[in-house]
């Protein structure tokens, strides 16, 4: 009967484990407090004021959680971030995504101008099938909320710069901590002025 009991114990406690839930622990003001070292760049709420470095307010937890894991464990390389995580759990990592994505996401205005904007516009909404790109709404959603269960990101109102920066990152290589290197695929067929103009767009995007 103890066997039983031992052997039940475990089989239970082996299934709790596997079915851990990380996001649903996580813990926004445990997050609060350990985002203040993010603070510095990304803005006291996850708003930046430096177009160098991206907007986290509002952002998809499970893609940031992502992001500080990849980048303390050596799998997305930014120097700017070099050892800002290294000390973070995986539990860290979760609290300060959840605090930021109860945060209230920036809201951006894209250039007017027509041109751009239409053509950012197209690349968003329909891709380009002519260069083999998909739209990006196919992944970061029609408003641009990103898609949570796939871990793909929130884009509306992220700095164009920055966006443009991740997508030439992305064609070139250095970045490729993205599901099955679709983003570098998807990047390598884009022009300058496309990574322009699709980043103009998102920016206004909301």
């Amino acid at each position: 009967m103890r066997k039983l009991l031992a052997s039940l114990a475990f089989t239970l406690g082996a299934f709790g484990v596997a079915h851990a839930d990380p996001e649903a622990d996580a813990d926004a003001a445990a997050g609060r407090e350990k985002a203040q070292s993010c603070a510095a760049c990304h803005g006291q709420n996850g708003i930046s004021s430096s177009p160098s470095f991206p907007h986290l307010a509002g952002q998809q937890m499970s893609y940031v959680a992502k992001q500080v894991m990849d980048i303390r464990d050596g799998h997305r390389l930014v120097p700017e971030m070099a050892g800002q995580v290294d000390d973070f759990s995986d539990q860290d990592a979760w609290d300060v995504a959840a605090y930021f994505a109860e945060q209230d996401a920036n809201v951006g205005q894209a250039d007017p101008a027509e041109e751009a904007l239409m053509r950012g516009q197209e690349l968003y909404r329909a891709g380009d099938m002519a260069k083999g790109i998909p739209a990006c709404a196919a992944c970061h959603g029609p408003t641009g909320a990103g898609i949570h269960t796939a871990i793909y990101p929130a884009l509306s109102g992220q700095f164009s710069q920055y966006l443009v920066a991740t997508l030439q990152d992305f064609a070139a290589g250095e970045r490729n901590n993205d599901p099955n290197g679709m983003m570098g695929d998807i990047a390598s067929k884009m022009s300058d002025t496309d990574m322009e103009a699709v980043a103009n767009y998102i920016h206004g995007l909301h």
